[in-house]
């Protein structure tokens, strides 16, 4: 009797989708722009944050400032979407000191002549200026969506969801607005806008769907930007999202996921990003 062997095909190992590759990865089955920039500057500094975990040796005084400052106008802003009356410039500045205080000092390094009161001093100058310009109040034909808003979806085929917290986003009978606050130590020009645009640019296409079931076809960019200047100063900067700039962005943030899942991580010594970074005794014992 003759037995017929039926040859079957070798059975290919079923690939981990790239939120499963994310999650063994970093924890975490999403990305988020910031997350991303960090592996721009500084591919090991990303391994030691996001996939170490590791605790940092400090935290920089100018991200801390720039959260309180963030926390205080993100109240301002919660209060007039609860429908009530805006806080006070003394409200404003408690909101900055409650957010300040929620970070150990012993953590925190300063700046050439920084202290936690020169901060503070600087910190209700800024938000005097906030609280007493326009960029503080609704314009009347627009409509207040969202104030610290999370979003996320599968918005770059291949790579693993997008997250994004919107600042502010409003909505008039014509656009979307998409409200970024920034605060910064000088005025912004068209270069800084290119560099922060990445950022808003994703946020753009996380935001579609919306704009689609509010009927809005355009959506707009902006960034609110507070100085750290001895007169601080507030001006609105606007962009319109261009097809190009999507596609540039959706392809260097799949570059960049590519490269984090092979765990490409090594150190990119730099003037300017080194300085700062809270981890540099890591950074000195790492052999690779």
């Amino acid at each position: 009797m003759t037995t017929t062997r039926v040859l079957r095909p070798p059975r290919r190992a079923v690939q981990p989708s790239p939120g499963e590759r994310a999650r063994s990865l970093l924890g975490r089955d999403y990305l988020s722009h910031s997350a991303v920039s960090t592996y721009q500057k500084c591919p090991l500094k990303f391994n030691f944050q996001y996939v170490v975990n590791l605790e940092p040796e400090f935290v920089s005084s100018s991200l801390v400032f720039g959260a309180a400052i963030h926390a205080a106008i993100e109240h301002h802003f919660r209060k007039l979407f609860e429908g009530a009356d805006p806080p006070d410039r003394e409200e404003l500045v408690a909101e900055y000191d409650r957010a300040w205080a929620a970070e150990p000092s012993a953590t925190i390094r300063f700046g050439q002549g920084e202290t936690a009161e020169s901060l503070r001093d600087l910190a209700g100058r800024m938000l005097e200026v906030f609280w007493a310009s326009s960029l503080s109040k609704l314009d009347t034909s627009a409509e207040l969506l969202a104030v610290e808003e999370e979003f996320r979806g599968p918005i770059i085929p291949g790579c693993p969801d997008i997250l994004g917290r919107v600042d502010l986003i409003l909505a008039d009978a014509e656009r979307l607005r998409i409200i970024d606050f920034k605060t910064s130590r000088s005025a912004w020009g068209e270069a800084k806008i290119q560099e922060s645009a990445p950022q808003q640019l994703l946020y753009v296409e996380l935001l579609r769907p919306l704009a689609r079931s509010l009927g809005i076809d355009q959506i707009e960019m902006e960034w609110v930007v507070l100085t750290k200047t001895r007169n601080p100063g507030i001006t609105l900067h606007t962009a319109s999202p261009t097809p190009t700039d999507i596609a540039h962005t959706r392809a260097t943030v799949r570059a960049v996921w590519h490269a984090i899942q092979a765990e490409h991580f090594y150190p990119c010594p730099s003037t300017i990003n080194c300085p700062g970074c809270p981890f540099q005794q890591a950074c000195r014992a790492w052999e690779g």
